[in-house]
Parts: structure tokens; sequence; C-alpha cells
């Protein structure tokens, strides 16, 4: 069951630099390669922020995790009012699929970072799931912030 994302119209900085195009990330306060995923990442945010109305200072991006040995990254992690992780997003760029691969990929993050709700997206596509117990449900629409 895919979610429905109403994006808000972007109001993005943009600029190129030695033939690279850069978006401002107003959450980092910094410059980031414009990559197709990141495109990706920076609407679903401004998503979270202006129509969900998630508070900005409770997201966080692209941060490091340890998978046993491995460092890996994930793309949006949201906190609950107490600091807690609450819902973690895995970003794809549009052309990619998502599957089941996707789907592990995100399940092994929770792994090192458990949180309640785990959203998938492509920016086109999204598919969101709610941990209860030991299995997931298949969410209709992303949670409010509470």
């Amino acid at each position: 069951m895919m979610i429905k994302i109403d994006y808000p119209p972007p109001a993005f900085k943009i600029k190129t630099d030695n033939n690279h195009e850069f978006i401002f990330d107003e959450l980092r306060k910094s410059w980031l390669r414009l990559t197709p995923e990141e495109w990706v990442r920076q609407n679903f945010v401004q998503y979270l922020v202006q129509m969900m109305k998630y508070p900005s200072t409770l997201i966080a991006m692209e941060k490091e995790i340890l998978l046993g040995e491995l460092k890996k990254r994930f793309d949006i992690l949201v906190y609950d009012q107490h600091h807690q992780p609450w819902m973690m997003v895995e970003c794809k760029e549009m052309n990619v699929e998502i599957d089941e691969k996707v789907l592990q990929q995100i399940l092994r993050y929770n792994m090192a970072v458990p949180v309640r709700y785990m959203i998938i997206t492509n920016g086109t596509s999204c598919i969101g799931y709610e941990k209860i117990d030991k299995r997931l449900e298949l969410l209709k629409s992303l949670p409010s912030f509470v």
C-alpha cells in the first residue's frame, strides 16, 4: 500500500560550482552536492516539516551508524519529544524500485537504531511500516508527530 505524499512547492537554494549542482540543506545549514537521492531526501524532509509539522530540531540526516563492523549512513531519523529515535526514512533516487532489498536494508538499520516507524521512499512511491511487537504493519499514511 502506497502512502500519498503531496510535496510542498520547492523553494530550494541551488547553485552550480565546477559544473556540479549544489542544494542548500536548511536543517544542516550547508551546501550539499545535488544528487538524485539528495533531491528526494530534501523534498521528503520539507514535506515532514512543512506539511506534517514535524519539528525540524528533531530531524537528523545522514548520520553514521555501526552495523556490526560496517559503518552505514541512514538518510533521515526523526526523534520523538523525548529525543528517542522514533521514525527512520530510507530515501532512494526516483529510478530505484522499492523492493524487498530496500526493505531488508532499513530492517538492518533498525537493528542498530530501533524505531517504531520505518518509511521507504523514492520520491514518487512511499511505503511505511509500524513495528508492533515483533511484526510489521503496513501504514496507510505517515504518523502524526506526537
